[in-house]
């Protein structure tokens, strides 16, 4: 009886049978390959399959599968856990597989795996076309969508998996799937929220809407001492604001930019950080009030979509920091919410951390609670906590910090958003959900090939 080959011996095999390429530790572009958004993570893949279309991914999974491989999938690399980059085992790296095609006349977008938002915005602006992205420009689409996926068009129309028409999927056992509302339409609603668990997705396809090129946008700073004033102004107008304005409310350090005064260069700010995606005129009249606030700053005027979206990737910085960040929905913000948000909020330990308030409900909230694997639609707000330093020394500092934030604020929380990476899964999702994403699993994954995410473990 002649035995299953090693995975030395396998690695020559696979090699040839790729269209990409395979990297082992001591092949130039290892490293590259292996670099993660967040600092802190240094894992080191055996092998890197940087895959160059569907039919390398699915090389990759039987080869993982077959030599009983710890496998992980990289996209944009955006794991604030690392979890994307397994130690030791087999990578799957989507990275090249990164076009995106648009169709003006149905207004859809199908983009590859690979692809960051960037690259999605970049080709349906030039149509006047948007659909529901991240807002750091270099994350990658797939872990946002898989896991829910709000940005600043969420309020007007959805969630990102509430525009997903269709995927390609590699499932476990190597089967390329197509997974719609017709087709595996159990499968398509797992991926809909049930994050990583479910096969590694070569092909997104989006609904898109018509947005822009210019939208009314951009940032109005105050000094820390007003936050609590500017929160209670951001509760009350956030209560009535019509579903076209997305608008995050972000406790950052004052960059040293022109059109910040230097006084205030450097300094804990509040910052209202508003989308509208109606007409100029119709933006310009509903952020009116905030001038009247007389901010310290104001850039909020009509500008291109693709700024206000990728207004914030310098402080996010690929591979500039290390990152720690928590996070949990919010049904309201309660006076003693915004009580401890500025306490924490306004005294962070690093000038690089921030802290986010992102709006939800409209037609986030209209949406079926069971229509998606996506939990907690009700949310008013998603709180959302990033510690970022440099200096590995002080880890225990600013991770402390955020922990602390976030545990004076969990009795106000209820659930967890997914790709923020809670302690327990579970916490992601109603009960209901979460014993139907385990039935999913058990049926498309009862190996737990994909574990390497917020997994959902098989019983089977």
């Amino acid at each position: 009886m002649t035995s299953a080959p090693t995975v030395a011996e396998g690695t020559a095999s696979l090699a040839q049978s790729l269209r990409g390429k395979l990297l082992q530790p001591d092949d130039p572009g290892y490293d590259d390959a292996r670099t993660m958004w967040n600092a802190m993570i240094d894992n080191r893949p055996a092998l890197i399959v940087r895959c160059a279309g569907a039919g390398d991914v699915i090389a990759a999974v039987n080869f993982g599968r077959e030599h009983g491989m710890t496998v992980s999938v990289k996209g944009g690399g955006h794991s604030v856990s690392g979890a994307s980059i397994t130690d030791g085992g087999l990578m799957i790296d989507l990275s090249a597989m990164n076009g995106v095609r648009v169709d003006p006349e149905t207004r859809t977008a199908r983009a590859e795996g690979g692809a960051n938002w960037h690259d999605v915005d970049f080709e349906t602006q030039a149509f006047g076309l948007a659909t529901v992205g991240g807002q750091v420009s270099h994350t990658g689409i797939g872990g946002l969508t898989l896991g829910g996926g709000f940005g600043n068009l969420a309020r007007k129309f959805g969630l990102a998996v509430d525009n997903l028409v269709s995927v390609d999927i590699v499932t476990a056992d190597g089967q390329l799937r197509k997974a719609s509302a017709d087709e595996n339409p159990d499968l398509f609603w797992a991926i809909r929220g049930g994050g990583g668990n479910f096969g590694v997705v070569t092909s997104f396809e989006y609904r898109l809407h018509p947005v822009g090129p210019i939208v009314v946008a951009g940032m109005a700073g105050f000094e820390a001492s007003r936050a609590r004033e500017v929160m209670e102004f951001y509760r009350s107008y956030m209560a009535t604001a019509p579903d076209e304005l997305g608008m995050t409310m972000a406790f950052i350090t004052a960059p040293p930019l022109p059109f910040v005064p230097e006084n205030l260069r450097f300094q804990p700010v509040v910052a209202l950080v508003p989308c509208h995606c109606g007409t100029v005129e119709q933006g310009m009249r509903d952020l009116a009030a905030i001038r009247a606030l007389n901010p310290a700053f104001d850039v909020v005027g009509p500008m291109p979509y693709t700024a206000i979206q990728s207004l914030v990737d310098d402080a996010m910085a690929y591979g500039g920091h290390r990152y720690y960040a928590k996070s949990g929905f919010l049904n309201g913000l309660s006076d003693h919410s915004l009580d401890r948000i500025v306490a924490h909020a306004t005294n962070p330990t690093s000038p690089f951390s921030a802290s986010l308030v992102i709006p939800l409900g409209g037609a986030v909230a209209r949406v079926a609670p069971d229509a998606t694997a996506y939990g907690y639609r009700s949310a008013a707000y998603d709180l959302t906590i990033f510690a970022a330093w440099n200096e590995p020394e002080q880890d225990a500092t600013h991770t402390s910090w955020a922990r602390s934030f976030y545990e004076d604020l969990q009795p106000e929380m209820h659930g967890v958003y997914v790709n923020a990476e809670p302690g327990n899964v579970t916490e992601a999702y109603p009960e209901e959900t979460y014993r139907r994403l385990v039935e999913i699993k058990n049926r498309y994954d009862p190996t737990n090939l994909f574990r390497l995410n917020q997994n959902i473990r098989p019983t089977v």
